[in-house]
């Protein structure tokens, strides 16, 4: 260890670490020690008398982790290899442990003084909420606040920031990581982690007291169809429908609210779509965890600082129609592209999806018709809404419930044009019935009866779908679990 490193590496000056924790100043060259305490030893050899640490690692991981932000420079970590900073933080790791009476022995030393270097070196305080997969969403509001989202309930935690710097400080390293920038001219960013999760920032002057940082987590392994019928979230009947949809050829559109679920379903609908066939998608932040092997991701891009080199998803629409796609799938539609993402359904590449932001299939259709119109195209509303007929098939409407699960609500076939007005017609939908004792939605999944027009092509393709799941008047199979 090189003279001098111990003084850059450790952020108090010595009279205040020796006050405010077991950290020492050493001499020059010499390795950290140990504050004695009269307290669990630790060693370095495993033994068997040794019990494992009893309280919840996750947690553990958190609190350890804010004991040694107090003691580390956290400006110098990244001029440090992952063996300076494991060998710099196993002396706090030891000392943290005897000062709370948790007898460790080796293995479990190491393992834990790994987790904490890999904090260090990713997202410093909420790493061990991103590997919580009980953990849905992240939401940091300031440097000492942070909020989680778990079974569709928000819970606060103990993490917190040393300061707003160090909060900037890992922003900046997740902002950086997609190639982009947040400042102050440009204090709002969408962003992805590694694994696909989606972050947005907000940073001052827009966000008063402090950064913003919202993150929706993805797991790691996506969900299928199968999956969400066991959990409660459709009907093993509304699953039979889809995946035949997906397999026929039917373009389609996810509509909820924001986090009812759209992406989800969407990558869970993907599973469906034949390996044979060539997928591009499009998207603002890349999120997408689409299951096939010949799969063209794009992302748009923000402008640089003078305002120029913006490629938006519109300009992606269009180039993807030049890349011999099958289908063409776009993360979340929003504006203009909506006009070109019509065209490309009615032109040869059925199959297409996307997902919306709307309360109800109606509503899909209302925002769609706004969102061609922010093309600027001279086209009359009864033009725009017979290529919306023409052009989608399936409506999917997904929810996000008082009680925080989410559930497909409703699935709706578009049958054409009756004079200006788009024709639809319910196939399935979720009917509320009352809570229970616990406060849970309940309710039942049910068929209308009507049966879809586009059903009576599948038999041409080979393609079966059984006619008893149109039945109405009995509630449709679910898994149960919530």
């Amino acid at each position: 260890m090189a003279n001098g490193f111990i003084g850059r590496f450790y952020k108090q000056p010595p009279q205040e670490r020796a006050e405010s924790g077991p950290v020492v100043e050493l001499p020059s060259g010499a390795a950290p020690a140990l504050a004695a305490a009269p307290a669990a030893a630790v060693t370095d050899t495993p033994s068997e008398e040794q019990s494992p640490l009893g309280l919840d690692m996750v947690s553990e991981r958190v609190n350890l982790h804010r004991h040694l932000l107090d003691h580390i420079n956290l400006g110098i970590l990244d001029s440090l290899d992952t063996e300076e900073i494991a060998a710099e933080i196993r002396p706090l790791v030891k000392d943290y442990i005897r000062r709370n009476n948790s007898a460790l022995n080796a293995k479990e030393i190491n393992d834990l003084v790994r987790d904490i270097t890999d904090e260090m070196l990713g997202l410093g305080p909420i790493e061990p909420l991103l590997a919580d997969e009980s953990v849905a969403d992240i939401l940091i509001n300031g440097y000492k606040n942070v909020y989680v989202e778990r079974k569709g309930v928000l819970e606060s935690t103990a993490v917190r920031f040393k300061d707003e710097d160090h909060l900037l400080r890992v922003i900046n390293k997740i902002v950086s990581a997609v190639g982009r920038r947040v400042d102050e001219s440009t204090p709002m960013v969408d962003a992805r982690l590694k694994d696909g999760s989606r972050v947005n920032v907000a940073i001052r002057p827009i966000s008063i007291d402090g950064p913003l940082v919202s993150i929706r987590k993805f797991t790691r392994k996506p969900l299928t169809m199968e999956r969400l019928v066991e959990f409660g979230a459709m009907a093993e009947e509304m699953r039979i429908l889809l995946s035949a949809a997906v397999k026929g050829r039917v373009s389609m559109v996810i509509s909820g609210g924001t986090g009812s679920g759209k992406t989800t379903l969407l990558n869970a609908l993907s599973s469906q779509i034949s390996p044979k066939e060539r997928l591009i998608t499009i998207e603002d932040a890349a999120e997408l965890q689409l299951q096939q092997p010949h799969v063209g991701r794009m992302e748009t891009r923000p402008p640089t600082l003078d305002g120029r080199n913006e490629i938006r998803q519109r300009e992606l629409l269009k180039n993807a129609l030049r890349m011999r796609p099958d289908r063409i799938i776009v993360g979340e539609v929003r504006g203009e592209e909506a006009f070109d993402m019509l065209q490309a359904m009615n032109t040869g590449h059925e199959g297409s999806m996307t997902t919306i932001h709307a309360n109800t299939p109606r509503d899909a259709v209302s925002r769609l018709e706004q969102m061609v119109g922010m093309a600027g195209m001279p086209m009359t509303p009864q033009s725009v809404r017979s290529q919306i007929a023409s052009a989608i098939t399936l409506i999917v409407q997904v929810q996000r419930l008082s009680d925080g699960s989410r559930k497909l609500v409703s699935v709706s076939e578009i049958t054409g044009m009756e004079g200006e007005v788009v024709q639809m017609q319910e196939i399935m939908r979720f009917k509320k019935t009352g809570t229970d004792e616990n406060g849970r939605i309940v309710g039942e999944f049910r068929a209308s009866g009507l049966r879809p027009r586009f059903v009576e092509e599948f038999a041409e393709v080979g393609i079966v779908v059984p006619q008893s799941i149109f039945e109405p008047g009995k509630p449709l199979q679910t898994g149960g679990k919530k």
